[in-house]
Formats: C-alpha cells, sequence, structure tokens
C-alpha cells in the first residue's frame, strides 16, 4: 500500500544504488550526480556513434539480411520433423494403451509387461522431449525473424543520422549493451550486429 500511495503523490522511488547519473537528494528527491552523469552522457554518445555506423550501411545491411535470411530462418525442416514426431509420439500413445488393455484382459507374465510398458513409456518421453525442443527452436527462429524485420523497419524509418539521444531510438534499435572496459563499451543491435564506437 506504500508503494501505491506514494506513486499517486508523484513520489518517485528509485533504487540510488544501481542508478547511474543520480543521488538521493535530502529530501528523498533525485539529485544530479555531475561525475556519474558524464558517463552516462558518453555512453549516450557511443549510442549515437554506433547507430550512425549502422545507417550509414543500411543498404548492405539489407541487401546482406535478404541473401541469407531463408537460410537462417528458415523452419521447414524442423516443421517436418515436428509433424513426423507428433505422429510417432500418437503411434506410441496407441502402443501404450494397446500393451495396457491386454494386461487388462489377459493374465500376462507382470515382469514382462512392466519392461514392455517401461520401454514403451520411456519411448515416449523421449519423443515428447524431442517433440518440445524443436517446437522452441521453431519458435525462437520466428522471433529472431520478427525482430530482425523490425529492426530493418526502423532502420529504414529514418531519414538521416541521429543527433541526439532519445529513448525510443535506443529502445527500437538496441538489444543491449556491453561495458567491458572503461574504453571497451559495445552496443548490440536488434539484428544481432555488434558495434564498437
Amino acid at each position: 500500500m506504500g508503494q501505491r500511495k506514494r506513486f499517486s503523490d508523484g513520489k518517485v522511488c528509485v533504487p540510488y544504488s544501481h542508478f547511474l547519473g543520480y543521488d538521493k537528494g535530502e529530501d528523498g528527491g533525485m539529485v544530479l550526480n555531475e561525475e556519474e552523469a558524464k558517463i552516462v552522457r558518453r555512453i549516450y554518445g557511443l549510442f549515437l556513434k554506433a547507430a550512425n555506423a549502422i545507417f550509414g550501411g543500411r543498404d548492405s545491411i539489407r541487401e546482406d539480411y535478404e541473401a541469407v535470411k531463408e537460410r537462417l530462418y528458415d523452419i521447414s525442416e524442423l516443421e517436418a520433423e515436428r509433424i513426423q514426431l507428433q505422429e510417432e509420439m500418437h503411434i506410441v500413445a496407441e502402443m501404450i494403451q494397446q500393451c495396457v488393455n491386454e494386461n487388462a484382459r489377459i493374465a500376462l507374465d507382470q515382469t514382462e509387461y512392466q519392461k514392455k510398458y517401461d520401454g514403451l513409456a520411456n519411448r515416449f518421453d523421449r519423443i515428447k522431449e524431442r517433440l518440445e525442443t524443436v517446437g522452441s527452436a521453431i519458435t525462437e527462429r520466428m522471433e529472431k525473424r520478427e525482430k530482425t524485420e523490425r529492426f530493418l523497419t526502423e532502420l529504414e524509418k529514418r531519414d538521416g543520422p541521429l543527433t541526439e539521444f532519445n529513448e525510443e531510438d535506443r529502445y527500437s534499435l538496441v538489444e543491449y549493451a556491453t561495458v567491458y572496459s572503461r574504453e571497451d563499451i559495445r552496443f548490440t543491435f536488434k539484428n544481432g550486429l555488434e558495434i564498437r564506437p
């Protein structure tokens, strides 16, 4: 309840120990930390530099993408495997049911029955596990393709170089930034391209 009350009163709750560029003021509000703000401005500048490097090569990025997209994101083999696994899983499920029904109708050697049942159940579980893996691979490829195409659409919307930082550009273009050292900051764009400005 306290958090909601503070928000409704217009008070912001900021994790200052993890928030670069600002400190907690005496009144609990945000106070600019000029030393840290220099770092933030530098990161923003590096983002602009990296983004503009991408803009400079956007035609070749589009051409390269068109040349390799079918190989990178083709799911036809995975789809065929998924269909085959679904059919096999259905057959094994029927075999398990037949095994259970037979055991219910006829007095079978329970050791042999259990061995047969366990073998079928293990086979079913292996197929199910592979089916889940294939399904995840299909989803991942489709998501990567969509993300890359959204990135290219955003890239093509831009008329010219970026001159100032804004959160919308960063969000639509950059997947993440990695700081290896003070001098080595890299931006990985949503198409997977990593730029070290």
